[in-house]
């Protein structure tokens, strides 16, 4: 018996987001999340108890999609320490691998082969404090190596965009990673956020999530 991890679901859809929006994508999700952001669209991965499978199982359900790129995603995946096998015998495989994280965690331990999508959680999500700032230095040093992160931020409000901009031009973030600006929909309206980027010719790009516009009212398995 390998390494064992809580799954919340494993499905086979469309990349919704990331700079890989509309590829097709194997989905590996995670149980279980350290925070309670206000707009969580996903509380079933840590109110909800998943199923117990081992590593190897879930790369037996990915070969039947061979070299597909993969996506890990929660909840917090970085919460399970089997993680970081799961990963090892993924990219094993010679698959492109993402990895969707909150930013709570500290990243030190994901290997630089998978692209990681990293959350800034603005002051609407309620979960600013727990931010990691220390990852902005880890996703430093990734990119020296090689790595093609990415950073995202969720926005609710036009508060939250101002703070966006600020962390962005505090950072220097666009001259290191491509920076995804992606609205809550039932807050804030993305032809907003639309007039505010061309406005002040921000060099960010506006993610809206692409599964919710193809699946409208579907939210597991997408």
């Amino acid at each position: 018996m390998t390494e064992s991890l809580r799954i919340s679901e494993l499905f086979y859809s469309v990349q919704g987001e990331s700079t890989h929006a509309g590829l097709p994508c194997a989905f590996i999700r995670l149980c279980g999340c350290n925070l309670r952001c206000s707009y969580c669209d996903s509380c079933y991965t840590w109110n909800e108890e998943g199923r117990l499978m081992s590593v190897d199982e879930v790369c037996a359900w990915l070969e039947q999609y061979p070299g597909l790129m993969t996506e890990i995603t929660g909840g917090e995946p970085l919460l399970q320490e089997a993680v970081y096998p799961l990963i090892k015998k993924i990219l094993a495989q010679g698959r492109e691998m993402l990895l969707e994280t909150s930013g709570s965690l500290n990243i030190a331990k994901v290997p630089e082969a998978v692209r990681v999508i990293l959350d800034i959680k603005c002051p609407d999500s309620n979960m600013t404090a727990q931010n990691d700032w220390d990852n902005l230095d880890l996703l430093r040093k990734r990119r020296v190596a090689g790595s093609q992160d990415e950073i995202k931020f969720v926005l609710s409000s036009a508060e939250d965009i101002v703070w966006a901009t600020q962390i962005v031009q505090q950072y220097n973030l666009i001259e290191l990673f491509p920076v995804l600006f992606s609205p809550v929909p039932e807050r804030l309206p993305p032809d907003q956020l639309a007039a505010f980027i061309l406005q002040e010719q921000l060099p960010v790009r506006l993610q809206l999530q692409l599964h919710r516009q193809i699946w409208p009212g579907r939210n597991r398995g997408v």
